[in-house]
């Protein structure tokens, strides 16, 4: 399968291409501000890394949907569904934070992950994931938007912190979870299209969650603006 990736949720910028399954090539920058700017061309050097690929050679489209910034997922869902509209490609959209957590496995092998993205105004985007038998990091609660004292946090096993809403408020996530299960945090750490692009991959293989142009909408998990 040959499927193109973006996400723009965060300060992040980053697009990846995976080829028969596997991620080949990527781009990642921070760049609070440039996502506009900077998208489309990372999806052309890819592209054109991959020996000139033509966006009607792929076979599906990924994004990270959010959340995080109203502006950056706005941007994410806009690109995509112009890309699918124009050469008529299925599109998985995949939380934010959820490719933040794959990215833990993948790179340090953390099988359970708490994903925080600061939210602003006092709050911040959470999820909790563990990994599968595939290697994948699945949502085991429901993933939502609060002040960092009230988010649910799993009633056993022991996690990882990842994600910038840990590096706001890192003390009273750590007293939310309780005790000596936390096992480390990387609050420095952002979603990466590369997972979005792996998760993609895993999903249209299940023929989860693909959806046409139209359809491929953000994720906010909460109505007010905040950038």
């Amino acid at each position: 399968m040959k499927l193109l990736a973006i996400d723009t949720s965060t300060e992040a910028c980053s697009a990846a291409l995976a080829i028969d399954d596997a991620v080949t090539h990527t781009r990642f920058e921070l760049a609070p501000q440039r996502h506009a700017e900077l998208i489309l061309p990372m999806v052309d050097q890819l592209l054109r890394e991959a020996g000139g690929l033509r966006v009607d050679e792929l076979d599906g489209l990924a994004f990270g949907q959010g959340p995080g910034t109203f502006t950056g997922v706005r941007i994410a869902a806009g690109i995509i569904q112009g890309i699918a509209f124009g050469a008529e490609l299925p599109i998985v959209p995949v939380s934010s934070l959820a490719a933040l957590a794959q990215g833990l496995f993948s790179e340090r092998g953390q099988a359970q992950v708490l994903a925080a993205i600061d939210a602003r105004i006092g709050e911040i985007y959470w999820g909790a994931y563990q990994v599968d038998e595939r290697g994948i990091l699945m949502a085991v609660q429901a993933q939502c938007v609060g002040k960092p004292d009230t988010v649910p946090v799993p009633v056993a096993g022991r996690w990882f912190g990842a994600g910038t809403g840990w590096d706001s408020y890192g003390p009273i996530l750590r007293e939310r979870l309780g005790g000596d299960r936390l096992l480390g945090i990387e609050p420095r750490r952002y979603p990466h299209a590369r997972e979005v692009a792996v998760l993609g991959i895993e999903a249209f293989k299940a023929g989860h969650g693909v959806v046409q142009a139209e359809y491929a909408l953000p994720a906010y998990l909460r109505d007010k603006v905040v950038n």
